[in-house]
């Protein structure tokens, strides 16, 4: 018997149909499993466990020829606002505590700290005549005086870096979140108490944002591996006290 044309449209319509449904449920399938996976084009670290996600974002610091750290660190009852600019020989930028904001340079162990008057009115045993002296200069701090000690961690990547970013307490993951714009993954010290690290899930591994434990302040990490000039302050905006300073 001879199929007519009309007779092999009507009995391919149903696989056609069955064909679109087939069609239309893996895609709508595909389509929720695409948003399933929070770690889909992403460097990979939000799979890993909190203590090798800790490892390998110290690792990506470390390597980093320069970042900059913005935020407040508390340390010894006292809160300091910084905003600095780092690298393996030195930093510059801004620490301001107590009301008193002062500027930092050091290349390599050169260290010059710049402060205004009442700064070095509140040093203790400087005077008027220091303060009005060592006021709105880049000072030249002698490397064996306690201000050197002090202030220069302030400027050193590796002693802030080494310093800040281990959290403490039992290590876990705690999802998948945001900082400046960036996907991150989260780990936390003892459920937070211990501090939260939020590390980037694009590009390396980096540090994006930090909560330390136990309310001991909140740092921003950017412009990772983006060099910056160090320059040693202008002759004439430089003081050699040429003598241990006032200690502050």
């Amino acid at each position: 018997m001879t199929v007519t044309p009309q007779g092999r449209t009507r009995r391919a319509a149903p696989r056609i149909a069955m064909c679109a449904l087939v069609v239309a449920g893996t895609v709508a399938l595909s389509g929720c499993g695409g948003d399933a996976d929070p770690d889909a084009g992403t460097n990979g670290v939000g799979r890993l466990s909190a203590a090798k996600i800790q490892t390998k974002t110290r690792t990506a610091a470390d390597a980093a020829g320069a970042v900059r750290l913005s935020g407040t660190v508390v340390a010894a009852g006292r809160t300091y606002t910084l905003d600095m600019q780092l690298k393996d020989d030195g930093g510059t930028g801004s620490v301001t505590a107590k009301g008193s904001a002062f500027k930092l340079v050091r290349i390599g162990k050169e260290l010059y700290l710049k402060a205004d008057a009442a700064f070095w009115k509140h040093a203790g045993g400087g005077g008027s005549a220091t303060a009005d002296k060592l006021g709105g200069k880049y000072v030249k701090v002698p490397q064996d005086d306690p201000v050197y000690k002090k202030f220069s961690g302030f400027t050193d990547k590796g002693v802030l870096l080494g310093g800040l970013l281990p959290l403490h307490g039992k290590l876990a993951t705690d999802g998948h979140h945001e900082a400046s714009g960036v996907r991150t993954v989260r780990i936390t010290g003892d459920h937070g108490s211990g501090g939260t690290l939020d590390v980037s899930l694009e590009g390396k591994p980096y540090p994006l944002r930090l909560v330390r434990g136990g309310h001991a302040g909140t740092l921003s990490f950017s412009d990772w591996g983006k060099d910056f000039a160090l320059k040693e302050p202008a002759g004439d905006d430089t003081v050699d006290y040429g003598q241990q300073l006032p200690s502050s």
